[in-house]
C-alpha cells in the first residue's frame, strides 16, 4: 500500500552533541517500571527488596550485552568490516530479546547461588516484569521504526488498520510504503501474558511455573508475530527465533512434567510447603 506521512523525530532530547533517544527513554521506562513492580512483589512475600533491586542491577548490563552479541553472532555480516566499537552501540539499535533473555537467566542462576536462595523465587516474582517490560519496549521499536512486517494491502488497511491511531499507522508509512505494525502485536500479546501470569500468582501456583508459563506464553506469541516480520535474524534457512521460540515452549513444558515427576517441587509461590499429602 503506497502511503505519504512524515514520521516522528526518533530524538527524545538533544543536548549539545549529545541525543538522547526515544529508544533508550522507552526501554528504561519498562525497566524501571519493571523493577517497581519486583520489589513490591518481593517486599510482599517477605524478602528484602535490597535482593531484588541487586539482581537487577547485576542482571541488565549482563543482559544488554548478550542481547547485543546475539544479535552481532547472527548479522555477523554486517558488522565484520565494521569498526570493533560498532558491535556494541546499542544506541543504534540492533539488540535480540532472547540474548537478552540468556544473559539475564544465567546472571539470575548465578546470583541465586551466591546468594543461597531460591532460583525459581527469583524468577517467579520477575517473570511478570520481564514481560512488561518487553511490552513497553516494543515501543522503543516504534520509534525506531524497525520489528515491523512485510508491506500491508489496501485490503488489509480497510479491514483492521484504518481504526488504529494516526500517529502509529503513519509511523509504518516507510519510504512512502505502509507497513504491518508487528511491533503494535507483540507489545499487546505480552500485555495479555502479563495479565495472565498475575491472575495466575493469585492461585498460588508451584514454585517456578510461573516463570516457565511466561517462557511458554511469550514463546507462542513470538513464534506466530515473527512470521510476519522483515528483520529476524536467520539460522540457514530458518528464522532463529522461531526454532528458539519452539525449542523454549518444548523444553519448557518438558520442565514443568519432570519437576513434578521428580518430586522437585516442594514449595509454593508464597514459599509454603506442599501439602503433598492425599486427602482420604
Amino acid at each position: 500500500m503506497i502511503c505519504e506521512a512524515d514520521g516522528l523525530n526518533r530524538i527524545f532530547l538533544q543536548l549539545g552533541p549529545i541525543s538522547i533517544y526515544w529508544y533508550g527513554v522507552i526501554i528504561a521506562t519498562g525497566l524501571f517500571l519493571g523493577l517497581y513492580l519486583a520489589t513490591k512483589e518481593a517486599d510482599r512475600l517477605g524478602l528484602k527488596k535490597d535482593l531484588v533491586v541487586d539482581l537487577i542491577v547485576f542482571a541488565t548490563p549482563i543482559a544488554i550485552l548478550f542481547a547485543r552479541i546475539y544479535y552481532v553472532i547472527f548479522e555477523w555480516e554486517m558488522y565484520r568490516g565494521a569498526p570493533w566499537w560498532k558491535w556494541f552501540a546499542v544506541w543504534e539499535g540492533g539488540i535480540a530479546i532472547h540474548g537478552a533473555l540468556i544473559g539475564a537467566v544465567l546472571t539470575a542462576i548465578v546470583y541465586a547461588r551466591v546468594k543461597d536462595v531460591s532460583f525459581w523465587q527469583l524468577a517467579d516474582i520477575i517473570a511478570p516484569s520481564l514481560i512488561l517490560g518487553q511490552a513497553i519496549g516494543r515501543w522503543g521499536n516504534f520509534m525506531n521504526q524497525e520489528a515491523h512486517g512485510g508491506p500491508m494491502s489496501e485490503v488489509a488497511y480497510q479491514n483492521f488498520h484504518q481504526y488504529l491511531p494516526d500517529f502509529i499507522m503513519n509511523q509504518m508509512c516507510i519510504d512512502g510504503v505502509m507497513y504491518y505494525p508487528t511491533f503494535l502485536y507483540e507489545s499487546f500479546w505480552n500485555i495479555l501474558v502479563f495479565i495472565l501470569l498475575i491472575l495466575l500468582r493469585k492461585y498460588n501456583p508451584i514454585r517456578g511455573e510461573i516463570f516457565l508459563n511466561y517462557i511458554i506464553m511469550y514463546s507462542i506469541g513470538r513464534f506466530f508475530i515473527e512470521a510476519l516480520r522483515t528483520d529476524s535474524l536467520y539460522f540457514g534457512p530458518i528464522r532463529q527465533a522461531q526454532l528458539l521460540s519452539l525449542i523454549l515452549i518444548v523444553g519448557a513444558i518438558i520442565i514443568l512434567i519432570l519437576r513434578r515427576k521428580m518430586k522437585q517441587v516442594d514449595r509454593r509461590y508464597n514459599g509454603k510447603k506442599v501439602n503433598t499429602k492425599r486427602a482420604k
